[in-house]
């Protein structure tokens, strides 16, 4: 009587290949481990400052694994670059209002909320002063910069095609002009900002972009 052939050994499934701990995959592991190390880093940042970013501490105050933390940011001037990149993916975009003046306007106001939000203003403070003893800090806080002026300079690239500021005019400079005495009230005199300080910040950048400052 023929007999049935013995099965062979059961395939075992290949293993998925890891991902690298950090990566952004929307909605996957990875991507929400990135979300609570970086929620938990700004919240001590906000709080503490600069010199308490342990990792250690983040790990637990994220319910991460400190060997995962450690594997992939290293460093906490690695974990504050980090950081500022998430905020400059998840930034307002730039205003389209239909005039310079308009759109200068909204960019002061949202510098002068961010630096009046009561976490988000510390986070800053925080992020800035590291920036001054913290290379990756620092390269990174270039970085979000760099990046958010780029975005508002479209602003100023507007104003030129309509004729309102003269052709060659420097849009990085005029944004620039406007956050610049904002910051400068926070950081160097630590006076407390308002909306009239934003519309003040606005309005002389665009009569000085108007007028050829940086034409």
């Amino acid at each position: 009587m023929p007999t049935s052939p013995r099965p062979g050994p059961t395939p075992v499934p290949a293993r998925p290949a890891e991902t690298v701990p950090g990566t952004v995959r929307p909605g996957g592991r990875t991507a929400r481990v990135r979300e609570a190390v970086l929620r938990a880093a700004g919240d001590v940042l906000a709080a503490e400052g600069f010199a308490a970013l342990d990792l250690a501490v983040i790990a637990r105050q994220a319910d991460v694994g400190k060997t995962t933390v450690y594997r992939r940011w290293g460093t906490p001037g690695a974990l504050a670059a980090d950081l500022l990149a998430e905020m400059a993916e998840t930034s307002v975009p730039r205003a389209d209002t239909g005039t310079l003046d308009g759109d200068l306007r909204a960019n002061a106001r949202l510098v002068v909320k961010t630096l009046t939000d009561p976490r988000q203003g510390p986070l800053f403070r925080s992020l800035i002063a590291a920036s001054l003893c913290n290379d990756q800090a620092a390269d990174a806080l270039h970085r979000f910069y760099a990046i958010r002026i780029a975005e508002w300079a479209g602003c100023v690239a507007d104003a030129v095609t309509r004729g309102e500021v003269p052709a060659g005019t420097d849009a990085e400079a005029v944004v620039a002009a406007v956050s610049a005495p904002l910051y400068y009230a926070v950081l160097n005199v630590g006076r407390p900002l308002d909306e009239g300080d934003a519309d003040r910040a606005a309005q002389g950048a665009a009569a000085a972009a108007r007028a050829g400052v940086w034409a």
